[in-house]
């Protein structure tokens, strides 16, 4: 047991100016953290046991073996913040990653030797942890292997905010497995899917998996663990009855039936002056009314140097991320000036109907969503400033490099699984699976030998979970107007009890009492012990969040009672002191039970 009078509680009566939402305000305001500069966060006692006991649960679940999948559980290690640049240069996403990596300026960088930094402070391990297997495992009976750590993580985001949820400095659990077969790493995939969903479920949240976007780190697939919050970073597209979840940028739907028959020409292909319109919805307007969904968009991107099309239906956006499935290792939206020259026309009146393209061959391709198929024929600009085309057929007239999915999906299209209803609601990202492949083992020649004495590159996964984030995530998920509600298995302390008498021997004993009992029973106890008057006590108790709450005073003691509150409840029960050690055994073991 612990006394508030011997740690280090720093509540506040009101939330600092800077916190936009309830857990960052909840976070300062129960004294969890304490801020030093935007992005990076002082952890104080109360906090640090929160995230101790995350973190144990991590553990816990990272080493846990999962026959279901036939595999052992991680292995623990730690590896430096601190990385030498050319690793990062030697693999596949230094181009991608560079902008949002701390450099560390060395001695004698800046005089002389070369402008690019020496050393980088690590946002992830691939880099490193790739290379260490290299030179550790070299036979297939060595294999699989998981390996993890739970540290510090940097990333140099340009606008830190919402207190953890966006730092420049967060501790992260992040591992890496090794496999000698796909089939083996998908087993490895599976067992960590089946260790986060265990995790979350420990801890108390709600935690959604959602099938992502691999982005930056690349591989075959992945899925995020989303925290349903109206606050979150991310949109989630699902249907509960399907079972279908993704994030924004990998949802699909089945709003283009897999057997569509395309459209036959209607027409001949037909110029018409524009002046002026550059928009989708100044061609939906009078004199033109060509509805938006019988449009097709244009938009021009630079991939790897090079420009590239994407067409899309008027009425869709772009959902940029889903470009990454092109191949380009960096991407961006091209300015007018690289666009003219190619296309020959300014934005607004751009098109890919054949022939029209200044410079077709400077393309990297024409890339088109599939719904444009569902316009058949359609309207588009024709590469001449102020002139569109219509009667574009899709078939005829476009010569698509590759159809994909581009467009952002709509709340209502049609699930793709069930044709139901899609919805949407914000969440938290708190952790994040890949199958990587072999995109890092090769770049680092990461092999190893088989039965046959054959070399075969490593096949791999990586696995994160924010830990700093999933502890604000908790509280924006678990909070009321008078603070945080902890769940039972990462509350700082599991048991309060809140001395209202301290100068009094008979009070001071019954709270011993009720501390060991509680004790013995398997809680963790913060004895309140301060000089305060109840008010105070009893605010900050509700602010703290701790899930049961005793409280003993001198009037209660001579009518025979001690008051008994669940933080979740508003409702206050008076105990026998008698029943004192039989009462504190069972709504301990009641709430650890339901946990």
């Amino acid at each position: 047991m612990k006394y508030w009078s011997q740690t280090f509680i720093p509540t506040l009566k009101e939330s600092p100016a800077d916190a936009e939402i309830a857990s960052h305000k909840l976070l300062v305001r129960a004294g969890l953290v304490r801020k030093l500069s935007g992005g990076l966060y002082t952890f104080m006692p109360l906090g640090l046991r929160v995230m101790q006991k995350i973190s144990q649960i991590c553990r816990e679940e990272m080493e846990r073996e999962q026959p279901a999948q036939e595999r052992g559980g991680a292995i623990e290690l730690w590896m430096p913040h601190v990385h030498p640049v050319e690793l990062w240069e030697k693999g596949p996403r230094w181009a991608a990653a560079r902008e949002i990596m701390f450099r560390v300026d060395s001695a004698g960088a800046g005089k002389g030797r070369s402008k690019e930094p020496e050393f980088v402070l690590g946002p992830t391990h691939e880099e490193v942890i790739t290379p260490l297997v290299k030179a550790e495992i070299t036979s297939y009976r060595d294999l699989p292997k998981n390996f993890y750590q739970i540290a510090t993580k940097f990333r140099n985001e340009i606008r830190p905010r919402f207190g953890l949820m966006r730092a420049r400095e967060f501790v992260m659990m992040d591992a890496y497995s090794f496999d000698a077969t796909d089939d083996g790493a998908i087993k490895s995939y599976l067992a960590m899917k089946t260790a986060y969903e265990n995790f979350f479920r420990r801890i108390g949240v709600t935690a959604i998996a959602v099938e992502a976007d691999t982005g930056v780190m690349g591989g075959s697939f992945s899925h995020e663990f989303m925290v349903p919050a109206e606050i979150g970073d991310d949109d989630v597209i699902y249907n509960e009855e399907s079972g279908y979840a993704a994030n924004r940028e990998k949802a699909t739907s089945g709003l283009v039936p897999a057997d569509l028959v395309d459209a036959a020409p209607v027409g001949e292909l037909e110029e018409f002056a524009t002046p002026g319109v550059v928009t989708i919805a100044a061609l939906e307007a009078a004199p033109y009314s060509v509805a938006a969904d019988k449009q097709f968009k244009t938009l021009v991107y630079v991939g790897d140097g090079k420009p590239f099309l994407v067409i899309l239906r008027g009425c869709d956006e772009l959902e940029e991320a889903k470009i990454g499935s092109l191949g380009f290792t960096v991407f961006r939206p091209a300015t007018a000036e690289e666009i003219e020259p190619v296309l020959g026309a300014k934005p607004g009146s751009l098109g890919a109907v054949n022939g029209s393209v200044k410079n077709q061959s400077a393309l990297a391709g024409i890339f088109a969503d599939h719904a444009i198929r569902l316009v058949g024929n359609g309207t588009t600009g024709a590469n001449k400033d102020g002139v569109h085309v219509r009667n574009v057929n899709v078939t005829r007239d476009l010569a698509i490099t590759k159809f994909g999915d581009f467009r952002r999906v709509r709340p209502g299209e049609p699930d793709p699984k069930s044709g139901q209803p899609l919805k949407v609601r914000r969440g938290i990202e708190v952790g994040h699976i890949f199958k990587l492949g072999t995109k890092y083992s090769e770049k680092f020649e990461a092999v190893y030998t088989d039965d046959k004495k054959q070399s075969h590159p490593m096949v791999m996964g990586c696995y994160g979970i924010g830990v700093s984030r999933t502890l604000q995530a908790v509280i924006e998920q678990s909070h009321d107007a008078d603070g945080i509600i902890w769940p039972w298995a990462i509350a700082p302390w599991q048991v309060l009890v809140v001395n209202l008498d301290p100068q009094d021997a008979a009070a001071t004993a019954l709270v011993k009492q009720l501390a060991t009992a509680a004790e013995k029973a398997g809680a963790d106890v913060l004895i309140d012990d301060r000089v305060e008057r109840p008010g105070v006590k009893f605010k900050d108790a509700d602010l703290i969040g701790i899930p049961l709450r005793f409280t003993v005073g001198g009037k209660g003691l001579k009518e025979g009672i001690f008051e008994f509150k669940p933080r979740r409840s508003k409702e206050v029960r008076k105990i026998a002191i008698a029943d004192a050690d039989t009462v504190v055994a069972q709504v301990v073991h009641e709430a650890a039970v339901k946990a």
